[in-house]
């Protein structure tokens, strides 16, 4: 007989794993015990060799189907005792790693149950076992326990009990479980509806082409008829978005199949623990309105992740549901999702006719994950709910432990513990203080569960970021680091790469070392420092902050740029209708003197201001949009045809070694053919396609000058996969090995990670 001591590290709380291992025990006649420490699940394991060998091997095969295993630490046991049976023991909190499990969908299981009038959790809103329900929004403290998260205000009467302490059944230690009985509650605010009465009048409201505020797991949602335009439309003028998307849940798979083009990859995605919001193409003839998503050719989809969810396509009220619903995060436009009453009434209750939530508190609010595909695989535009705060594992042997607050949009934050970076759900915009205080509690709530103590903390070299200030409050020493580096590094920690990279950094606007500003930068990068290399070349911002909504203004700079005089600018902008004479000649005037503006590098402008010059969007009533429009276009015109390609050799320029990728001249021949009469969507497509060999010439001349063969690209540019096809084939083309991001979002809200990086890297130099 031998007895094995084995540890499991990943996520291996909140799925059911001790009970798994129970039943592997019981098939192989193993004795021994399991706890779950906190940072792993600890077994002894003894019996013959052949039944501890076929034990090991269930484990390893066989875990629970939620769970997440990094690694298994198999060792001789030091002087064991002899085990009667196998028990499990009560969990104990240990020093170590941390491993908390994202809020995972409903099963299949506990949706059967939740539609079987023979079941005892029919039509129950918080129906959840082992496998399914929420785990980090209740989070109080690990190990994860009842008595520990949110469900500790909820006894457990003696029918779920006896399933709570019982190995044999699905819901042995399922910590949120519960039943219609001894559960938490759905109600109406401001109302006297309770429970069932609470959930048919909500539908009642949908269906009759209201407006609805839904608590669900991380927060609330506003949901309306997506196939309603008058509804969708109401919605847009009361939350004042005139064009941004919504969000749509599906009632299931078919409906979702009957509005959009899916593929086996994406219906993997789609109906997996996870369900994030998927970016999908539309099919035509579908019933979701167009005004769900104005001017664009996809739309993001979801399926009901909670069992109120389902509740609401589904009721034995009578009521006929729509089987498409808009659900939108529940917030002020920049404030953080409402997750409690107050906030709800507050921010919520003037843009819905009712408001229907529960009494299990949210600990940790989680937006809805959105999801892009690109080259048939996940490509992550904002991470949260269900994928955070699952780490991001290095191999650097790194001690210690720090903090990285991330950016100014798109907010999230990220926790180093050793190896391990945990980025946080989506924050959002600091603009809004709300959010800084959202921020700063969500900080404290992330150290407390992980037992993280930071010594160090990274923050953005922009001094009057809200986040730089957070971070500098702290009192703890402080890093900064370059917004653009930190693209690059959050690239490269996702590839789990540590040598020199050429980094492709591309987006809106980030504060330069030398106080310029940057945007569309060339960096040679590794993990200590960076050097920029080249960028795009600078032109002027006329209108400061009003230029990032209105791309018709830098369009005129560009125009003016291009043009060389002032009567010649001012004639291209009437013949383009760009604007109205007066502001022509408002901006020309600007452009001519550099007042009132900034010169950049900013590529997110750039895209803005061709854009507009083009005629396909003049401003933008959404960060972006602008952009997306121009994509959209050119994808258009590559749909109607092949795309004679043409020779362009003008695509560098050296300066006193500096490189610059010729986007002024690129710009400039666009606004000539433009005005000669050419296509505006085809131009759109030729301003990717020359952007795209210009940044691979660019990455060409720098592997020539430094030897550096790989290439990484980030930055929220390269949200746009037209774009990073184009890139990504002629890198390849030229021989790079290319690192772009998956998991881990390519805009802002990835930066967190790689500040902490940085920090790490900065901390264990100094050991």
């Amino acid at each position: 007989m031998i007895t094995r001591q084995i540890r499991v590290y990943g996520i291996v709380q909140g799925v059911g794993f001790r009970p798994t291992v129970s039943r592997h025990a019981a098939e192989t006649g193993i004795t021994g015990s399991v706890c779950n420490k906190g940072p792993y699940v600890e077994i002894f394991a003894q019996g013959e060799p052949d039944q501890v060998d076929r034990f090991l091997d269930a484990l390893e095969h066989r875990p629970p189907r939620r769970a997440a295993i990094l690694k298994i630490d198999v060792k001789p046991a030091e002087a064991p005792p002899v085990f009667s049976e196998f028990t499990i023991i009560e969990s104990e909190k240990t020093k170590g790693e941390i491993f908390v499990s994202p809020d995972i969908a409903i099963c299949e299981d506990c949706k059967r149950e939740l539609f079987d009038p023979k079941d005892r959790r029919y039509l129950h809103p918080f129906i959840n076992c082992t496998c399914c329900g929420p785990r980090l929004t209740i989070l109080d403290a690990l190990p994860y326990d009842r008595e520990r998260t949110s469900m500790k205000a909820f006894p457990m009467c003696p029918a779920c009990a006896e399933e709570y302490y019982s190995p044999a059944t699905r819901r042995y230690d399922a910590q949120p479980v519960c039943c219609n009985e001894c559960g938490p509650e759905v109600y109406l605010i401001g109302r006297e509806e309770r429970g069932r009465a609470a959930i048919t009048y909500t539908r009642q409201v949908i269906a009759s082409g209201g407006i609805a505020a839904i608590k669900g797991i991380g927060g609330f949602h506003l949901c309306c008829d997506a196939a309603n335009p008058a509804a969708v439309e109401r919605m847009r003028n009361l939350k004042h978005r005139p064009m941004k998307p919504f969000a749509v849940m599906a009632r299931d798979l078919d409906t979702a199949r009957r509005e959009c083009e899916i593929d086996s990859a994406q219906e993997d995605i789609l109906t997996g623990h996870q369900k994030p919001i998927l970016l999908l193409k539309r099919r035509p003839g579908g019933r979701i309105c167009p005004a769900v998503a104005p001017d664009n050719p996809k739309v993001g989809v979801m399926l009901p992740y909670a069992p109120v969810q389902l509740l609401l396509f589904d009721y034995d009220d009578g009521i006929r549901m729509p089987d498409c619903l808009v659900m939108t995060s529940g917030n002020d436009s920049g404030a953080p999702i409402c997750r409690d009453d107050a906030d709800a009434v507050a921010e919520l209750g003037h843009l819905c006719d009712c408001i229907l939530s529960h009494d299990r508190m949210i600990r940790i609010r989680a937006d809805d994950s959105v999801m892009d595909f690109w080259e048939d695989q996940p490509y992550m535009i904002r991470r949260s709910r269900g994928y955070a705060p699952l780490p991001t594992l290095l191999s650097r042997g790194y001690r210690g432990q720090v903090l990285a607050m991330g950016g100014e949009l798109k907010n999230t934050f990220c926790l180093g513990v050793n190896d391990l970076f945990y980025p946080s759900p989506y924050v959002g915009d600091l603009a809004d203080l709300r959010t800084v205080t959202a921020l700063k509690e969500t900080v404290g709530r992330f150290e407390t569960l992980l037992e993280a103590e930071p010594t160090l903390v990274a923050c953005d070299l922009h001094p009057k970021y809200n986040s730089t200030a957070a971070a500098e409050e702290l009192g703890l020493p402080v890093v900064y680091v370059q917004h653009h580096y930190a693209h690059i590094l959050s690239c490269m920690a996702e590839n789990d790469w540590s040598g020199p990279v050429i980094g492709v950094s591309f987006d809106g606007t980030g504060y330069g070392t030398d106080g310029t500003i940057w945007g569309g930068e060339l960096l040679l990068a590794d993990l200590k420092d960076f050097q920029r290399l080249g960028s795009i070349v600078p032109f002027f911002q006329a209108g400061g902050d009003l230029s990032a909504r209105e791309g018709w203004r830098i369009a005129c700079s560009l125009i003016w740029q291009a043009a060389g005089d002032r009567e010649t600018a001012l004639d291209m902008i009437r013949r383009l209708e760009v604007c109205d004479e007066q502001n022509a000649a408002v901006q020309v005037t600007l452009a001519q003197r550099r007042l009132n503006g900034v010169t950049s590098t900013s590529a997110g402008r750039l895209f803005d201001g061709v854009s507009a010059m083009l005629g396909i969007r003049l401003a933008s009533t959404f960060e972006g949009e602008a952009s997306m429009a121009l994509q959209f276009a050119a994808e258009r015109a590559a749909a109607r045809g092949s795309i004679p390609p043409e020779q362009d050799t003008d695509l560098l320029r050296e300066e006193n070694g500096f490189l610059y990728m010729t986007t002024d001249t690129l710009a400039e021949k666009l606004l000539r053919r433009r005005l000669d009469g050419e296509d505006p969507e085809t131009l759109a497509w030729r301003f990717h396609d020359g952007l795209a060999a210009r940044i691979a010439a660019a990455c060409a001349a720098a592997r020539d000058r430094t030897g550096v063969n790989a290439a990484a690209l980030s930055g929220g540019v390269f949200q746009n996969t037209l774009l990073m096809d184009l890139t990504a084939a002629r890198l390849r083309k030229l021989g790079f090995r290319l690192l772009t991001h998956r998991l881990i979002p390519p805009n802002d809200g990835g930066i967190a990670l790689g500040q902490a990086v940085y920090a790490m890297e900065k901390l264990n130099e100094s050991k």
